[in-house]
């Protein structure tokens, strides 16, 4: 049975207990310490998904990047970049995947509570441990082959970000730190920006795509994010009514946690519309796929929508903020968008053990149902806030 870390996993408390293996065997099977097993000999570093990555110099990035109160360790062949401001707020992401693991926020009580949910679990295939949950980019661009007035076309492109490099850090542990990553297709001439910001009272994940084609592109995918709850049964929305919605097949991508009663495999929605991690052309939709999602449709009639049973829903005129409400936990988190206009919401029901792996919600600012197209030599934003209002 694969051995399971949730929630906090990469607050700083656990990472300087991580140590890369001595064991000279390429693919040991991955055997996990707590925190408090000081025998490391054979703990291996885990992966994040199942993504392979080129290593990273962190020497170089603790040189050329330290300060602003940013600081950066070493975790096997990836580095943890850690931010944390002086009023307690700490979060934590992962490079080259750009995955945000940790969000630890100062609660009513005095104290910190962990707002993001991540897991760490043996892979499928024994090669090592993964990491899935946090905040995630979930992205493909799909560009058409339409030349210039000379003639001169780019070519077809289909392409997701999944590399991320660290371009800058800024701002101070007083106010609000930002780190600014990049992912590029030169060749296709596009550029992802993730600018990550932690205030006093908020983490954002800010995305700029910026287009240099002579030919538009369609964007499609969404910021996933997986918030830590005590359980479903505990869990609300507040603020979606008279939101139109459709029920859709749950969106998993490389990060996802997928709970066990859910099969990714017959998601025959997610694997047409989403080619890097399921993102396909949603052309390929038949039209009776295409009737029968319209059909699927309604409008919420609970401003107080209780999310203990299993569902999976993309809303396209929802405001642009909402607050989900943990009342096992009572805290509550203020989730917007920019730029935006669906908003997906999954949960995993109530089935699961409280407190465990599954106790998570899925919220995403999206473009699913509608691509987002961006013009020759045309940029994009698009921003998800996580507001802490338990201050």
């Amino acid at each position: 049975m694969a051995m399971v870390y949730t929630c906090s996993i990469f607050s700083t408390n656990f990472i300087h207990h991580l140590q890369p293996s001595t064991n000279p065997n390429p693919n040991p099977i991955t055997k996990f310490t707590t925190p408090h097993t000081r025998n490391t000999n054979n703990f291996r570093p885990p992966r994040v998904a199942s993504i392979p990555y080129p290593p990273i110099n962190v020497d170089y990035l603790q040189t050329e990047f330290s300060g602003h109160g940013a600081s950066f360790t070493r975790l096997g062949e990836t580095c943890v970049v850690r931010m944390g401001l002086d009023n307690g707020s700490v979060a934590t992401l992962m490079l080259p995947s750009g995955l945000i693991t940790s969000y630890k926020a100062p609660m009513w009580h005095g104290g910190l509570l962990e707002l993001l949910h991540t897991s760490v679990s043996e892979a499928d295939d024994g090669s090592g441990a993964v990491v899935r949950g946090g905040v995630s980019l979930a992205f493909k661009c799909d560009g058409d082959a339409k030349g210039d007035a000379n003639g001169n076309g780019n070519g077809r492109v289909l392409w997701s970000p999944s590399v991320w490099n660290l371009r800058s850090v800024g701002g101070s542990p007083d106010e609000s730190i930002q780190v600014e990553l990049i992912s590029s297709n030169s060749e296709d001439k596009i550029e992802f920006k993730h600018i990550v910001t932690l205030q006093q009272d908020a983490i954002s994940s800010e995305v700029v795509i910026t287009n240099s084609r002579s030919s538009s592109l369609k964007l499609m995918g969404s910021i996933i994010g997986h918030l830590a709850i005590s359980t479903p049964e505990a869990a609300y929305a507040i603020g979606l009514e008279s939101s139109n919605y459709f029920v859709k097949p749950p969106i998993f991508s490389n990060f996802s946690i997928v709970p066990p009663d859910f099969d990714k495999s017959e998601s025959g929605w997610f694997k047409q519309l989403l080619s890097v991690w399921g993102l396909g052309s949603q052309d390929s939709l038949s039209d009776n796929n295409r009737q029968e999602d319209e059909e699927i449709e309604g409008e919420e009639e609970d401003n107080y929508k209780h999310l203990t049973e299993k569902m999976s829903m993309i809303y396209t005129s929802a405001p642009r903020s909402f607050t989900i409400m943990d009342r096992g936990k009572r805290n509550s988190v203020a989730v917007g968008r920019e730029g935006f206009n669906e908003l997906y919401i999954f949960s995993p029901g109530s089935s699961h053990k409280p407190y465990g792996k599954y106790s998570y919600l899925c919220v995403g600012q999206a473009a699913l149902l509608k691509p987002v197209t961006i013009g020759p030599s045309s940029e994009w934003r698009g921003v998800q806030h996580l507001h802490n209002p338990n201050l």
